[in-house]
């Protein structure tokens, strides 16, 4: 990794004995200033655009002996420093980012010190631990967000039903509330990101970066209605296989601490993203500069791109003289498709391997994957196979090495439905093994991204989100408005795996939840605007290759669509109403935009194109009909007008190439 300008240390050195309680810290451009106090306590308060963000709030660590890390501290020295640097990226909505901020880290005679980080557009602090030589049992953390008022917040709780304990086994996804924080519930579990909407159109978005043998942090409602704090999961003491069909390891008792960690490291960074506005969120890159630096040497051998998948459209082709479903035939179709439009990948999803056995060596006799992976080579077309989290770690190593050798290209991982501890560690063990055999990584079931995309970068896609999917079995869900808000949320931590493409679109009430024969809820250019507006470097065509051939030329543009870009603009967007987004691949740009269930006509500014007589449109954009017949759709070779219609649940997308 490339550094283009060096870290720049401004070091000031206080001895033991410093009587200071208050240190204050701002931002770059001295919008943001965090004030942290030391007293009995450890507190930190934060204002940003002169909007008070957060107002007095604990931070701490108990320790197994009862030691409490951060209660009467004894600082003993503080340290400040900017850092100032151009980061070159590896599958990422943009080739560079900027990476800005001032650090203060204050130290303690207790044996640990705290970073607070300061950003233009964000906040951010984590302990590090300078205990000794043994292991430390963190009983538990106190992560504290105060507000000053009972702000409007969008939150999603676990989606698994009943006690505190019951809710830190989850899928991480759900639709989010949209309440006063009050509401949010003492007894709910809020999982990270958490959007608060503050005065002025200021938006804050609590998540965490850097989750390394540490568990995740959920959110929960507390002092007088008016904050959140964090939850973490308690380390599995004893667990049973069982779930989904044998593939995961459910908790059956926890310890009474959340971590045993190494006496000398840094903990997780607690964030905070900030905005003026709210288009200016969805470009946020705080979680990517917090991340620790890429460990891989050489990251030529990553290589993003399209896949064909199966699982979604249930193996539905027609024409073909064999029965379509989960043999030879059926992925030498799609293999043969992929090949056809360029698309880089086929996924073999769930079914490949043998059912309950969570043994990614036991192979149905129906599928010869050696036959598969080298009828895939001939075409140009790599092959990723589906896993559940069991069966992969059972022995991570030498299926890795199996498999890299028979020439697959990576590994979608599902049914972690966990974030503690043990969980946290498999991620990390899974992204260094993969990495080692030069395998891809698809996480599926997964809580939300972290950074890790940027430390281990073979790790190209993350769920954590209600995608898609969920259009084959929920009937009641709006998946309208919740894809107008996720990018405001969700995509601030990271790249995921939504699995768009639906090529049978449905208006609201047409809409019907079929597992075989799926639809997506809004219209046809609304799936294709998802291509630009979803950030994920390993992205689906989620529909049937026999529904994608029926309309050859819509699918070639679609294949062709990159999916990392070399830079991105969010031109305007308003949460869960509407976003316009812009992002470049060489000399072309691509231009595309959402509504809710609103109609909505929108003038593009492109202005930042220049001239556009220099440039070659294509453009698709919603039919006049498309309010009725979700389909319809226009396509040009020209850009009519900068004023686009879109209708209720619809979208466009622009292709701008520079002559």
């Amino acid at each position: 990794m490339k550094k283009h300008l060096l870290l720049f240390i401004c070091l000031l050195i206080c001895t033991a004995g410093l009587k200071a309680k208050d240190f204050t810290l701002t931002s770059p451009d001295g919008k943001l200033k965090a004030t942290i106090t030391t007293d009995s306590k450890i507190t930190y308060s934060i204002s940003y655009n002169e909007i008070q963000v957060i107002v007095p709030s604990e931070i701490a660590l108990t320790l197994g002996n009862g030691t409490v890390l951060g209660q009467n501290p004894k600082l003993t020295k503080q340290i400040r420093k900017t850092i100032n640097e151009t980061i070159s990226t590896v599958a990422y909505r943009k080739s560079t980012v900027k990476n800005n901020c001032n650090q203060l880290t204050l130290t303690f005679k207790e044996g640990y010190s705290i970073d607070f980080r300061a950003f233009d557009n964000g906040f951010a602090y984590r302990f590090n631990l300078a205990l000794g030589k043994n292991e430390v049992i963190i009983k538990d953390e106190t992560a504290q967000f105060n507000f000053a008022e009972d702000y409007p917040t969008y939150y999603a709780h676990s989606n698994s039903p009943g006690s505190v304990e019951t809710q830190l086994s989850c899928s991480f996804e759900n639709h989010y509330n949209h309440t006063p924080m009050s509401q949010m519930g003492k007894d709910k579990l809020s999982f990270l990101p958490v959007l608060v909407e503050l005065p002025q159109n200021v938006k804050a978005v609590i998540t965490e970066v850097n989750q390394f043998s540490y568990p995740g942090m959920f959110l929960q409602n507390f002092n007088a209605e008016k904050g959140v704090k964090g939850l973490f999961a308690q380390l599995p003491k004893t667990m049973e296989q069982g779930g989904h069909n044998m593939l995961q390891m459910l908790v059956k008792e926890r310890y009474d601490y959340i971590a045993k960690v190494q006496p000398n490291r840094s903990l997780p960074w607690r964030a905070i993203a900030l905005s003026c506005n709210d288009k200016d969120m969805t470009d946020n890159d705080l979680v990517f500069c917090l991340a620790d630096e890429c460990k891989l040497k050489d990251t030529s051998w990553i290589k993003p791109g399209k896949v064909a998948w199966d699982w979604w459209n249930d193996w539905n082709i027609e024409g073909v003289d064999f029965r379509a479903g989960i043999n030879n035939e059926t992925y030498e179709y799609y293999i043969d498709f992929a090949s056809r439009f360029g698309i880089e990948y086929v996924i073999l999803d769930e079914g490949w391997a043998v059912n309950l056995q969570a043994d990614m060596m036991q192979v149905i006799p129906e599928i010869d994957l050696k036959r598969i992976v080298e009828y895939g080579k001939k075409k140009n077309v790599g092959i990723i196979l589906w896993g559940g989290y069991k069966a992969m770690d059972k022995d991570m190593d030498k299926l890795c090495k199996h498999y890299s050798e028979m020439g697959v290209k990576g590994f979608k991982v599902d049914f972690m439905d966990r974030d503690d501890q043990i969980i946290i560690d498999f991620y990390n063990r899974m992204a260094e093994t993969a990495a080692k055999y030069n395998l891809l990584v698809d996480f599926h079931g997964a809580f939300k991204p972290s950074g890790m995309n940027r430390t281990w970068p073979n790790v190209i896609n993350y769920e954590g989100v209600k995608g898609l999917e969920n259009m084959k079995w929920d009937a009641e869900c709006d998946q309208v408005t919740y894809d107008v808000t996720l990018p405001f949320i969700r995509l601030v931590a990271g790249p995921m795996d939504y699995t768009q493409g639906a090529m049978h679109n449905a208006n609201k009430s047409n809409f019907r939840a079929i597992n075989s024969e799926p639809m997506s809820q809004g219209t046809r250019c609304r799936q294709l605007a998802e291509y630009i507006i979803f950030e994920s470097p390993l992205n689906m065509l989620c529909d049937s290759p026999t529904n994608y051939e029926k309309e050859p030329v819509y699918t070639r543009f679609l294949a062709n669509i990159p999916t990392t870009w070399d830079e991105t603009k969010t031109l305007d967007g308003e949460i869960s109403k509407y976003i316009i987004t812009a992002r470049r691949s060489g000399n072309s740009w691509y231009i595309a935009g959402m509504t809710n269930w609103d109609s909505r006509t929108i003038k593009l500014d492109l202005s930042f194109l220049g001239e556009l007589d220099n440039y070659n449109f294509e453009c698709f954009t919603d039919g006049v009909n498309a309010d009725r017949r979700a389909t319809d759709y226009k396509h040009e070779f020209k850009l009519v007008n900068t004023e686009i219609k879109m209708q209720p649940g619809g979208g466009f997308l622009i292709k701008a190439t520079k002559k």
